[in-house]
């Protein structure tokens, strides 16, 4: 076998909306608009500087079916420029971009294959230096927005044929609950289906879920929202005599989305927390001095912190500081090292001596430890909130909202419900009300607290 090079993308999502950033000052909105078209050009600027052969693209070029004239046109752009060296293209449409979707009808440029709906087309790539025949590839469009058959089942190798073979699939592979089950599968169709590549799309979390056959996700181009964080971009795919597959990560997006913790527990007051904030600010932009950050800042932990954030509304306030000196920097053309932030979370508590409230026999003790048994294992967080919701689920509508929440949210219920309870039950909110410092059960705090009976009996008020 030849070896050979390619360049696997998919999810480019050009000219998306960024949907929920409503508020954003124009200069900082014009920017994110432009950073996935932005990301395109690196992506042809790798293929370009790794010397691909040639690239494969997996779906969802654009955002929307009825895609923008400017991205329709950017993308012709890029195909252009990749035709003018040589680098042959193929793709494939995926849930957002199907090809009943409403475009100009413009040729593509030569080098180019879009394969359609109905059976996988096929086509061999070749070498650019010589034309020697190196893979063949298949693929199969979205005839329309929701595909929910197993088109994976359609897919076979050419006969006969000894040269490497790939196909592009936009697909849901082992049913990803954060993405609608579209063209649903599983890793054992596509092992299968005696495929050496598969190159997937629409997961925007890079990932290799097989190595022989390569099964490979990518991910999107460009971050959109605070859930598509950390770097995003595309794989560089070596193909060695053997047939054997070695795949790099390249970067490629501009925007840099990310969560980042920030613990209140022994800031003693709004000043230091303030200061806290403003370091991690600027590490970010010390982290990532060539891109624009956009980040979501986990207030956790517990202190005297918590009734600054929960009652003064003090995360609003800093919140609006921090966006009107990004945006000074905005309107100034200074994007590289801008760090926007978005939001903040907020999952602190008052502070209070957790442990020693797991031990009580009292109902806010018993809470504690069912929360801690049900958060061990990803079974008994699911246990404990089916039973929880099973009112909600005999709702469709609710059902299909609730079985697409990922265990991260749902765990992040499970914290603010046990929260909840703590500061309902433990007395730590009469405590700080009362202008004690301490933890409750300190000696000094005893009488603001109550004792564990006093505590069950609010348990069983409430």
């Amino acid at each position: 076998m030849i070896p050979f090079r390619f360049l696997h993308a998919a999810d480019l999502h050009l000219d998306s909306r960024f949907v929920g950033l409503a508020q954003l000052p124009q200069a900082v909105r014009s920017y994110l608009r432009e950073s996935t078209f932005a990301a395109l050009g690196r992506l042809v600027g790798v293929a370009v500087e790794e010397k691909v052969d040639f690239v494969v693209i997996s779906g969802d070029v654009y955002d929307v079916s009825d895609a923008s004239l400017q991205g329709q046109l950017r993308f012709q752009e890029a195909l252009r420029e990749l035709a003018a060296r040589g680098i042959q293209v193929y793709l494939i449409h995926g849930n957002h971009d199907p090809l009943d979707g409403p475009r100009l009808n413009m040729e593509l440029p030569a080098g180019v294959t879009m394969f359609g709906a109905g059976e996988p087309g096929q086509a061999v790539a070749c070498r650019r230096s010589d034309g020697a025949e190196l893979a063949v590839i298949s693929g199969i469009s979205y005839p329309t927005a929701k595909v929910t058959e197993n088109t994976a089942l359609r897919f076979s190798r050419k006969p006969g044929s000894s040269l490497f073979h790939i196909a592009l699939l936009h697909g849901n592979v082992d049913g990803d609950l954060q993405h609608e089950t579209y063209s649903p599968c599983t890793r054992r169709d596509l092992i299968g289906r005696g495929f050496d590549y598969w190159a997937l799309g629409h997961i925007h979390k890079r990932s290799i879920l097989h190595e022989r056959p390569a099964i490979v996700y990518p991910g999107n181009i460009q971050g959109r929202s605070v859930k598509e964080t950390g770097p995003k971009g595309c794989y560089i795919v070596d193909v060695n005599e053997e047939g054997h597959t070695a795949l790099r990560f390249r970067e490629l997006d501009t925007v840099r989305w990310q969560v980042k913790e920030i613990p209140i527990d022994g800031l003693a007051d709004e000043a230091e927390w303030t200061n806290a904030v403003e370091r991690a600010v600027e590490e970010i932009r010390d982290e990532l001095p060539q891109l624009m950050s956009v980040v979501r800042f986990r207030l956790t932990g517990r202190g005297n912190v918590h009734r600054i954030l929960s009652e003064k509304g003090a995360a609003a306030d800093l919140l609006a500081e921090l966006q009107r000196r990004e945006a000074v920097r905005a309107g100034q053309q200074m994007y590289a090292g801008l760090v926007w932030t978005e939001g903040f979370s907020v999952e602190t508590g008052l502070p209070v001596d957790r442990e020693r409230l797991v031990q009580e026999d009292s109902f806010l003790g018993e809470l504690l430890r069912l929360s801690g048994r049900s958060g061990q294992t990803p079974d008994g967080l699911e246990d404990l909130l089916s039973a929880a919701l099973k009112p909600l689920m005999e709702n469709r509508e609710l059902r299909r909202l609730l079985s697409a929440i990922d265990s991260d949210d749902k765990r992040d219920w499970l914290r603010s419900a046990e929260e909840l309870g703590i500061t309902l039950l433990s007395g730590a909110e009469e405590a700080a009300r009362a202008g004690s410092h301490h933890p409750v059960y300190g000696e000094e705090a005893a009488g603001d607290a109550g004792t564990p009976e006093d505590r069950q009996k609010r348990g069983n008020a409430e």
